[in-house]
């Protein structure tokens, strides 16, 4: 007989879900994801874009939704697709009201999906919209710390505003570095994941005010719902896993992630 899953806590305290990707969930209608979400607490969604063809829609999704902000960028994934025009649609819908952050940016050397200088190209010429635009950037890296770090060296320091490091798995000098030039760091339901004691190693020693919750769903589901489809309705689990890691309560995780994430992204 399957273990029944408890139920998703609510907490009575407002939550913003900084990375999912809303046109990516399909076990339910986009409102009624979004409406579950707001039952338990969730306030403001970013969704956010990762490659030219679904920018379009991400700026759709944020005219029909009031409490939905998005992000425009291109995934490392799909640095390769990458034109000038690319770069030219980003900075033209940068200045949007709901357009918070560049993103999803960055470098994966794990998939190597795109060509790895081809990657390094693309992630700075996007942070260089950030610096121009000043708004903060969304940032995905995998196997590939030291560029990484060279490349957020180079860039931060003419940066306004910074934004997060998100689905942080990196080794903690890389958790370090981002946090001395100011970037937050996303957790998601890896944390709560049986393998992840290096993820929880870096929740452990990353000051609350630099930490945001994401589910950077429909994937990465956490503890006690893997293998079911992720939604922004499963943050709670991921508050309580930080507030256990870093032994407070779960009220001071949610108070302080959504101070940093209006912070971060809604100054």
């Amino acid at each position: 007989m399957s273990k029944k899953r408890r139920d998703i806590p609510a907490f009575g305290l407002p939550i913003i879900e900084t990375h999912f990707h809303l046109d990516y969930l399909k076990d339910a209608p986009a409102g009624d994801i979004l409406q579950q979400a707001r039952d338990i607490g969730v306030e403001r969604f970013m969704t956010i874009a990762v490659a030219p063809e679904n920018m379009e829609t991400v700026i759709k999704l944020t005219e029909e939704h009031s409490d939905v902000f998005g992000t425009l960028g291109v995934h490392p994934h799909d640095a390769e697709k990458y034109q000038p025009s690319t770069g030219a649609f980003i900075r033209a819908n940068c200045g949007m009201d709901k357009i918070v952050a560049v993103g999803e940016i960055g470098l994966d050397y794990f998939y190597d999906n795109s060509d790895r200088a081809v990657q390094r190209t693309v992630f700075a010429e996007q942070l260089q919209i950030a610096v121009d635009t000043g708004l903060p950037v969304v940032i995905h890296t995998r196997e590939a710390d030291a560029d990484t770090m060279a490349i957020l060296r180079e860039y931060a320091p003419q940066m306004k505003n910074k934004g997060v490091v998100h689905s942080f798995t990196s080794g903690m000098e890389l958790a370090e570095v981002a946090v001395e030039l100011g970037f937050c760091l996303g957790i998601n339901g890896i944390v709560t994941f049986n393998k992840a004691d290096n993820v929880r190693e870096v929740v452990a020693a990353t000051p609350m005010n630099q930490l945001l919750l994401e589910t950077d769903s429909p994937f990465l589901t956490p503890v006690p719902y893997r293998g079911t489809e992720n939604a922004p309705k499963y943050l709670p689990f991921i508050a309580e896993k930080i507030a256990d890691v870093k032994g407070i309560d779960v009220e001071e995780v949610l108070r302080a992630s959504y101070d940093n994430s209006l912070r971060t992204f809604f100054n």
